[in-house]
Order: structure tokens, then C-alpha cells, then sequence
């Protein structure tokens, strides 16, 4: 049977990709003093005797003696000093390093986070940024600064590192070596004063983190990281190479997400699970809309960025019911393992409200469900309720009136019915208070029916005494009847109001998408989009467009020329990288603006940029959402744009080549006739002339004269043509007599067209035409000459051309008519396209092509027009051209 396995495009892709970038090795330690620093250098001078290009970036010895005395020797790169607050700070030189383009740079402390102003705030994307470049990288690290053990390591040692680095930096790592030393000799170190030399004693660290305990902990976490990483290189070695072994099958981690605890661990622990799983990582959160306080909606935003950050996706989906769309999600995603926390709820609201943790375990079915614990400071700091919206003045005294109202009626039902029908008008005042103002008014007019229907309806009454035990009972489920309803109608006003903001933002997407799919000009095109995106998002947005070597603002809402320097670079460095720049992105985050890049098709083909006013994160995570999808419908109007002006352009190009071609041969063959005539009789003439007779040279002369006055006419065609399409034509509006120009343009003719054959019959009392003599009279030549070539060639007879003139309004009307083959329809416009000329067997004489497209051009000039109609013989053109406006003479009437 036939092998088929083939090797994981996945893995030949990823394998592609790291043979593009260099190589990043980092050296991985359990805790400071390890000697990481110390192993790297030795390891440098390894590779500088082996002559390898390796310089040092930045290396911080933090004072201790060995690790100082392995730096002579080694060329370093000077380091980028940073003025903040008054201290000056120094920094690893990134340009320095791209300039100087080392094979190897030396990167100590990768989790370090730079000083304000710097290119990017964290050094580790400085590390990706000469990666990038083709430049091998070695660092240092401990195992406490990985994302995704933060949390575990701050349960270990009592001590949250603030810190970290991105799980994904160790696993793009080519190689991480593990630098371990045993606890007691990190201790007897701590001791010799040899790890802080501000602590000689290490008294300070050994009864806070150094520990025996911490220490061991902290050892087995990075050696188990390592050998995490060396499994994954494995695999993917495995995969590339087609070779069997025992895969994991679709594992999917999905971690639900809620405000009411701490988020962010929960985000870490699933993606612990999923890095032991090989799987991919999602993170969920449901908005039930539950109106939550803005600090943990803040928490929840975090969270959903930590998970992109880990690496993982992040979805935000509305939905009544946490569970339904848990599991919905699940089914349609294949997802295998579910990641929830505790409940926060007590054990008896659990049985009266039931629990999300209990009911999601009970309807997974195949799906694991791994149920976190929340430790003391996530319990402490999720411990808030859900805090509910404030609703306007409106809706609070809406719910006093509806409430006024109810008594009224109920007051009515009371005198003419039974009084057990008067809590209705009350559950209904409930209801629409709830409709109105949401669920603080709904709750106050469910308190203002108690104690009305109370006072007012149930003896004794007028007062708050309830006599008969039956009514205590009644009025006791009426008031629970009125919370749950007040609560279920101001769940469903919320969410109806949530239903009709996603068909609204549903609605306003597809109008964006049709009006982007109809507009041809790029400035109209992202015009729309600056309005859109700004209204959608509450934000100010500017567009800019690549433009020789950098970038020029084309658009905005407000509308705005220019951005200042630190938004210019941080724009360029977008367009240049594809990624995210500016505020709240990790490169240049010191600007005013965020930068997002319009790729398409692997390009980029715009850059957008965003800000506001308010401090904070510029978007939650699902408004980012929503602004990726009006840039993406951007980017592809864009370049939609910009294809149709290629294509367009090739039709120029194309249609310049046919026309050029044409003219060549024109050039080659019409122009050469001529020519060949002059030649001929002029050879003639000086090689024979004494042998012709007084009429043969003169019918030679006459030849050559006649052939010199076509070529003469052919070249005053091309530079006529030449100057109508460089605009440089400037038509005279003067006066003038077209008895006397048709007499000048038929004595320059004779050559070609007899004027005896050439019939004119003006108008009487014709007025002069307002234009330019000479062009005019060129286009009568013209009109003659085309007659000429196509008109028959019978010398007797009827004439071969007339030519009528006539009033028409303000314009005079010339009519010129031969009896040649005539024009077809379909050719009535082309006709006056340059080098087009219509296909007549070999009757055609000469020409260029170009006669009757000059005479458009020089009619249009003078204010004119000029059409081929049908006629019953031969072609027929009709000439518009206005009536010159010339005073009254004096003594008239």
C-alpha cells in the first residue's frame, strides 16, 4: 500500500519562517545569582575565538567581580542614554546594533522594561526587532518573569513579579539552556555576598525569597518550561519530517471569563494547560448585559489582551444565558477542555439561584471542565457585586407617576370590584417602570406598590398594620411577584437595547460595505471611512498613504493637514513593520496616536491612526473588533481603487503602444509615397531631364510640387495633433468671412480636388463666424482632402463635394457633402478617433489617419462641434460654429 504522509505544512511554514529571522537563544535561570550572565559571556568568548562576529548590547553585572572581569575583550556597543524625571537612564541602542549588523548581540535581562520614550517598552520586543533583522540573539531570564507562571510563582514566594515576558518569546526560542545551581550553594553565594553586593550578608534575601523550599519549587518550574520547549521542537521536527508518532488529536482549550473574580489568572492557568496540551487557546466572555462597575470591566478588557498576548484569541459574545453560550461555542469550535473558576456565590444562594459552575459540569457532556480556585487576593479582589447602571432623573420619576397612577386605578377597581384585583394595576406600574428606567426604577416603584397597596388597600388602612394574617401572606408574595418581575422586565429592556445597538451596528456595516463598494475615488473612499470609524468608536481618526519614501496624511475626522513628529514616526515604523504602533501598542507607545496598518493581499496599503481624549485604553476588545472590520473593508476599497487605476493605466499604456504603432506605420508607409514620388521625377529630371520634352518636365515639376504640398499637409497634421494634445492650441475669436476662408482652403486643394468639382452655396446674408481663420480654414482642408480620397473618380459630371451654409439660432451650420462609399453608423464616431480610418479595399489613398480627429479638436477649440450624420450618397459632415457678435454700425436702426 502506498505511503501518502507527507510532512505538516504548519511545520514546514514555521520552519521556513525561522530560517528568515535569527536565532534566539536565552539563558533560563530559577533565580538571580545563578550565574546566567556569567555562562552567557563564557559561551560568547567560546564563540569569539571560534571568529564570530559578537558584540554586547547591554550587559548589566549588578557589580559582582566575575561576571565584570569576562567583559574586556569583547567589543560593546554603546548604550542610548534616556533623560526621565530628572535621572538619566541607559538603554540598549537598537539602531546602533541594526547599523552595525553584528552576527551575534548579547541581551542581558530580557524581561526589563524601558525607560519612558524608548521605542518600545519592553526590551524583549527590542530583541524581536533585531531578530527580525536577521541577527542572532542570546539573553537572560528567570523562570519567575514568564507570563504565564506569574501567577504560580507569586503563590510560591508570597512576591508578584510586575515584569514578564510573553510564553510566546520561549516558544519562538531556537534553544533555551537551563543555568541551575543547587539551593544551598545559591544560599552559600547569597552568603559570600556574591548575588547582591548592596546585602553581603544576603541576610535580607535569605529570610524573604531565598528560601529552600521557594528555591526547589522555582528550579523544577524552569526545568519543566525547558523541557516544555524541547518537546514542541520535537514535534515540529517530527511533523516537518513526516514521522509517526503519538500526536494529540484536536485539543482545544476554552477558558469562560467573568468580572467577578480575578480574570487574569484564570487566563494563565488555561494557557498552562494548553502549552502541556499542544492545543490552541481561547478565551470567552459572555456580556449577559449585567450592567458591572468600570473596574471590573477593566479587569475583563486585561484579560482578554493577556490571552492575545499569550498568544491565545479573544471573544467577547453577547448572550442571556453564560452556560448556552459556553457550550454553544464548544460544540461549534471543538473544544475539549472548558477552564472556569469558582463561584463567588455562597453555598445557600447556590441552591436558591443555582450555580454557573455547577450547571456547566453537569450539560459539558465529552467536554472536560477544569474548575480553578480562587486564592485569597483573587477572592478579595473579585469579591465586588454587580453594580447597576445609574438611571436617569427621567426614570426615577417615571416610576413615581406610574406608581401615582396604579393607586388611582387600583383605588377605582376598588370601589367597583373586589380589592384582589388591585395588585395588578401595580404589577403593571412595575412593569413599565421597568420599560422605562431599568431595574433601579423598576425597584422603586416594586417598594412604592408594597407600601401603597399596604396603606391604602389592606385594613386597617391608612396606616402600615396588616390585622389579618392571610393579608401578610398575600402581601408578602406580592412583593416577591414584584422583584422578580421588575428584574425580568428590566432584563429584557437590557436585552432589547443590546438587540437593537447590534442590528443598528449590523445595519451600519453593511451600508458602509455597500457605500465603500461603490465609490471610485480614494479621497471620497476614505472620507466615508474617517466619518464611519469615528462614530462608530467615539474616536478621532487620521488615514495616511504611502508617498515617495514616507507618508502624507490624506484623510481625517475632524479634518486634519499634519501630525507631529513622535505619531510621524511611530506611522512610518507601522507601514514599515506591518504591526500596531503608537499608544497602546507595544512599539513607541509614547504616542499620541495608535497606528494600525491596512494589509491586503500581504501589503500594506494605508495606515490609520486613532486617539481620544480620555485617558485609558483606547479600545476594549470588542470595539477592536469592530474597527478591524471597517479597516479591512478600507484596505480592500483601497486597493480595489488602486487596481482599477492600474487597469486603467495598462488601457492607456496599451492604447498609447497601438496609437504609437500606428504612427509608425503611417510614418513608414503613407509618408514614404511622397517621397518616393519626389525621388522618382526629381531622378528623373536631373538624369534625363535633357531628353523630356517642355510638357513632360513640366508634368514632372507639377509632381513633385503636388507630392511636396501632401507631405507638407501630412506633417502639419502631426504637429497640429501634437500641439492639440499639449493643450497649447489658443483659437482666435475674431471674425470671420466663410465665403472668403472656403475660397482660400479650394485654392489649396487644386492639387488634390479640381474646385470646378466642388459645389458652394451659402445662406444669403450670412453673418460671420466668431473663431480663428487659419484653423478653420484647416479643417475645410482637411474635410476636402478626405473628400478627395474617397469621392469617385469620374472627372465629368455632377460636382464631387458641396458644401452649404446655413443660420441655425446662434450658430452657423456647414454642411459638407461628397459621393464617395459613405461611413458606416457604427463608424460615425470613430471616425474622429486619431489614426482610424475606414476600411474601403484599395481605393483608399493615403493618409495618416489623423485628419479628421484635428478637425474635432480645432472646432471644440473655437467654441464649435462637428458630427458625421447618414446621408443617401457618400459622407456627410455637419459643422456648428457661433456667430460673431460684431456692434451696430452707427445710423442703423
Amino acid at each position: 500500500m502506498k505511503d501518502d504522509r507527507r510532512p505538516s505544512p504548519d511545520a514546514l511554514l514555521e520552519r521556513a519562517a525561522r530560517e528568515r529571522r535569527g536565532k534566539l537563544k536565552i539563558y533560563l535561570g530559577a533565580a538571580p545569582g545563578v550565574g546566567k550572565t556569567y555562562e552567557m559571556l563564557e559561551d560568547a568568548w567560546a564563540k569569539r575565538r571560534d571568529g564570530l562576529d559578537v558584540v554586547i548590547g547591554i550587559i548589566e553585572t549588578h557589580g559582582r567581580p566575575e561576571t565584570e572581569g569576562l567583559l574586556p575583550g569583547l567589543e560593546m556597543v554603546d548604550r542610548r542614554t534616556v533623560e526621565h524625571r530628572g535621572v538619566t537612564l541607559s538603554e540598549l541602542d537598537v539602531d546602533a546594533i541594526l547599523e552595525r549588523r553584528p552576527k551575534l548581540v548579547l541581551v542581558d535581562e530580557l524581561a526589563h522594561s524601558n525607560a519612558p520614550g524608548s521605542r518600545h517598552p519592553k526590551r524583549y520586543q527590542d530583541v524581536e526587532e533585531l531578530l527580525a533583522a536577521d541577527i542572532d540573539v542570546w539573553t537572560c531570564m528567570n523562570i519567575q518573569h514568564v507570563e504565564s507562571l506569574n501567577d504560580v510563582v507569586a503563590s510560591i514566594t508570597h512576591v508578584r513579579v510586575r515584569e514578564t515576558v510573553p510564553d510566546s518569546i520561549l516558544d519562538r526560542a531556537d534553544e533555551i539552556e537551563v543555568v541551575d545551581l543547587p539551593a544551598d550553594d545559591l544560599m552559600q553565594r547569597l552568603r559570600e555576598g556574591k548575588v547582591y553586593v548592596a546585602d553581603p550578608g544576603g541576610e535580607r534575601a535569605l529570610a524573604n525569597f531565598f528560601q529552600p523550599g521557594n528555591l526547589t519549587a522555582l528550579r523544577e518550574l524552569a526545568l519543566r518550561r525547558a523541557a516544555q520547549r524541547v518537546d514542541q521542537q520535537m514535534q515540529s521536527w517530527m511533523r516537518a519530517h513526516a514521522v509517526d508518532g503519538p500526536w494529540q488529536a484536536g485539543e482545544h482549550v476554552l477558558v469562560a471569563l467573568s468580572p467577578m473574580r480575578d480574570p487574569a489568572s484564570l487566563v494563565r492557568a488555561a494557557k498552562r494547560l494548553a502549552d502541556r496540551l499542544h492545543a490552541p487557546l481561547t478565551a470567552l466572555s459572555v456580556d449577559t448585559r449585567r450592567e458591572i462597575g468600570p473596574k471590573a470591566r477593566a479587569r475583563l478588557d486585561e484579560a482578554l489582551r493577556l490571552a492575545e498576548r499569550l498568544g491565545g484569541t479573544a471573544l467577547a459574545v453577547p448572550g442571556q444565558s453564560a452556560v448556552d453560550e459556553i457550550l454553544a461555542y464548544a460544540r461549534d469550535n471543538n473544544v475539549t477542555q472548558i477552564v472556569v473558576g469558582t463561584s463567588t456565590r455562597s453555598r445557600w444562594l447556590e441552591r436558591v439561584f443555582g450555580s454557573t459552575v455547577l450547571e456547566l459540569v453537569r450539560r459539558a457532556g465529552p467536554v472536560s471542565v477544569h474548575v480553578i480556585a480562587a486564592s485569597p487576593a483573587d477572592a478579595e479582589e473579585g469579591g465586588g457585586r454587580i453594580q447597576v447602571e445609574p438611571p436617569t432623573l427621567a426614570g426615577w420619576i417615571a416610576s413615581v407617576l406610574l406608581v401615582a397612577a396604579a393607586l388611582a386605578v387600583g383605588l377605582v377597581i376598588e370601589r367597583f370590584t373586589s380589592v384582589l384585583n388591585v395588585p395588578l394595576a401595580f404589577l403593571t406600574a412595575v412593569v413599565a417602570a421597568a420599560a422605562i428606567g431599568g431595574r433601579g426604577p423598576a425597584l422603586l416603584a416594586c417598594a412604592l406598590s408594597v407600601a401603597s397597596y399596604n396603606f391604602f388597600f389592606l385594613p386597617p388602612v391608612h396606616t402600615f398594620t396588616i390585622s389579618d394574617p392571610e393579608n401578610v401572606i398575600a402581601l408578602f408574595f406580592f412583593s416577591i411577584v414584584a422583584v422578580l418581575v421588575s428584574n425580568l422586565s428590566a432584563r429584557q429592556r437590557a436585552q432589547a437595547i443590546s438587540a437593537r445597538r447590534q442590528a443598528k451596528a449590523q445595519a451600519e456595516l453593511y451600508a458602509f460595505s455597500r457605500k465603500v463598494a461603490g465609490l471610485a475615488v480614494l479621497d471620497d473612499l476614505l472620507w466615508t471611512a474617517s466619518v464611519q470609524i469615528a462614530s462608530s468608536l467615539e474616536v478621532r481618526v487620521v488615514f495616511l498613504l504611502p508617498e515617495g519614501e514616507g507618508l502624507r496624511v490624506a484623510s481625517g475626522f475632524p479634518p486634519e493637514d499634519s501630525i507631529d513628529g513622535a505619531d510621524m514616526a511611530a506611522a512610518r515604523w507601522s507601514f514599515a513593520h506591518a504591526r500596531p504602533a503608537g499608544r497602546d501598542a507595544d512599539t513607541l507607545p509614547g504616542a499620541k496616536r495608535l497606528f494600525l496598518p491596512l494589509i491586503v493581499g500581504g501589503a500594506v496599503v494605508a495606515v490609520a491612526g486613532l486617539d481620544r481624549d480620555a485617558p485609558g485604553p483606547l479600545l476594549t476588545p470588542d470595539r477592536r473588533r469592530l474597527l478591524e472590520t471597517l479597516l479591512d473593508q478600507t484596505g480592500v476599497g483601497i486597493e480595489r481603487i488602486a487596481l482599477a487605476g492600474r487597469v486603467e493605466a495598462s488601457r492607456v499604456e496599451a492604447e498609447t503602444e497601438r496609437l504609437r504603432a500606428a504612427l509608425l506605420t503611417s510614418i513608414s508607409h503613407d509618408l514614404r509615397t511622397p517621397l518616393v514620388s519626389i525621388t522618382g521625377a526629381a531622378s528623373a529630371l536631373r538624369s534625363y531631364g535633357h531628353a523630356y520634352e517642355p510638357a513632360q518636365r513640366d508634368e514632372l515639376l507639377r509632381t513633385v510640387e503636388e507630392e511636396a504640398a501632401r507631405l507638407n499637409r501630412f506633417i502639419s497634421n502631426l504637429l497640429a495633433m501634437t500641439r492639440l494634445e499639449s493643450g497649447t492650441i489658443d483659437a482666435a475669436r475674431e471674425p470671420v468671412d466663410l465665403e472668403e476662408v472656403v475660397g482660400t482652403a479650394l485654392e489649396r486643394v487644386r492639387p488634390v480636388l479640381d474646385p470646378s468639382r466642388i459645389g458652394f452655396s451659402p445662406e444669403g446674408d450670412l453673418p460671420p463666424i466668431r473663431g480663428d481663420y487659419l484653423l478653420l480654414e484647416q479643417v475645410l482642408v482637411n474635410l476636402l482632402d478626405n473628400a478627395a480620397k474617397y469621392a469617385a473618380s469620374d472627372e465629368q459630371g455632377p460636382p464631387l463635394v458641396t458644401i452649404a451654409a446655413s443660420r441655425d439660432g446662434d450658430f452657423v451650420r456647414i454642411d459638407l457633402q461628397d459621393d464617395g462609399p459613405g461611413i458606416p453608423p457604427a463608424d460615425f464616431e470613430r471616425v474622429f478617433d486619431k489614426f482610424y480610418r475606414v476600411r474601403d479595399g484599395d481605393r483608399r489613398r493615403a493618409g495618416t489617419g489623423l485628419g479628421l480627429a484635428i478637425c474635432r479638436g480645432f472646432v471644440e477649440a473655437m467654441g464649435g462641434s462637428i458630427v458625421a450624420v447618414a446621408s443617401e450618397r457618400g459622407a456627410h459632415f455637419v459643422l456648428r460654429l457661433p456667430v460673431s457678435r460684431l456692434p451696430d454700425r452707427p445710423g442703423t436702426a
